[in-house]
């Protein structure tokens, strides 16, 4: 009986809206090494971004799954299969990405079993701060693929299978961009210890992107360091980027703050097409859904 009340449960669930899970068909192997406008500094810290992601998207749904069981919404159930659905995606995907970049001169290893050591200890903080944590990097991953989407100019330097890949994790973060942070509010509703998640979460990114770029920046020295005009364009367009998302990461702060507040629909189905129509990704090929 219990079993059959499940499984009319999970039936009846309402459909995600704005959320579609979707696997993505790429060569990681065809990206070279500095793959974001020839600039070793930006194609490196994209790279030390992605090696982050497989532990990092399972630490998201990990935290999310932590409260799951109180929440009562259904719609918001549905939200969160399709996260949880995403993110196991991008985790695959990004694992593929990384383990087609381990060299000798590139080593990615020794970062991510720090980071597991990491994740170890996070876990066992309270699902309060867990989830916080979760709707702070949430934030983070949104705003910054609304940035990649925003600039066609910088993502028309990618190759293809590059293309591909950021373009997809960006769209799908923008996608489910106020899950965590809904599951957040009905749970706990805590403004206090979200903002002050925040701030802590603010300064370890960016201590841990700073560090990890330059360990990668380092180990591909003899590469990097001759590539002057890309260094020097990769450290405007980071500059450029932090000022311009300045405001939007500020009203993380706000007390009426809300992921949905910040309209993406336009942009991301003009990617969605374009993945269609110049790649025939067949995942976004019938699709008509806006991001609200």
């Amino acid at each position: 009986m219990l079993k059959q009340t499940t499984e009319k449960s999970y039936l009846n669930r309402p459909k995600a809206h704005g959320i579609t899970v979707r696997k993505l068909q790429f060569n990681p192997k065809a990206i070279r090494r500095h793959y974001f406008a020839n600039s070793p500094v930006m194609s490196h810290l994209l790279t030390a971004l992605s090696s982050t992601f497989p532990i990092g998207e399972q630490f998201f749904v990990h935290s999310v799954r932590n409260v799951r069981d109180q929440v009562t919404d259904a719609q918001l159930q549905a939200q969160i299969a399709a996260f949880i659905g995403q993110e196991a995606m991008h985790s695959k995907a990004h694992m593929e990405f990384n383990q087609a970049w381990r060299r000798e001169d590139y080593n990615l290893d020794r970062f991510q079993d720090w980071l597991a050591r990491k994740d170890h200890h996070v876990k066992n903080l309270h699902p309060k701060i867990q989830l916080a944590i979760t709707c702070a990097f949430e934030h983070f991953t949104a705003l910054l693929g609304g940035y990649i989407l925003r600039h066609p100019e910088v993502l028309s330097t990618l190759e293809e299978d590059a293309q591909k890949l950021w373009v997809w994790h960006a769209i799908e973060e923008i996608e489910h961009r106020s899950v965590a942070f809904d599951v957040y509010q009905h749970v706990y509703g805590d403004d206090v210890i979200r903002r002050m998640i925040m701030r802590s979460v603010t300064t370890g990114f960016a201590s841990l992107t700073f560090y990890s770029t330059s360990r990668l920046f380092w180990q591909d020295r003899n590469k990097s360091l001759l590539k002057v005009k890309g260094n020097l364009f990769g450290g405007y367009l980071l500059l450029k980027m932090l000022i311009q998302l300045a405001p939007e990461y500020l009203s993380y702060y706000r007390k009426e703050f809300h992921p949905a507040a910040h309209d993406y629909s336009q942009i991301v189905n003009y990617w969605k097409q374009r993945l269609a129509e110049d790649y025939q990704m067949k995942e976004f090929m019938a699709e008509t859904v806006s991001v609200s």
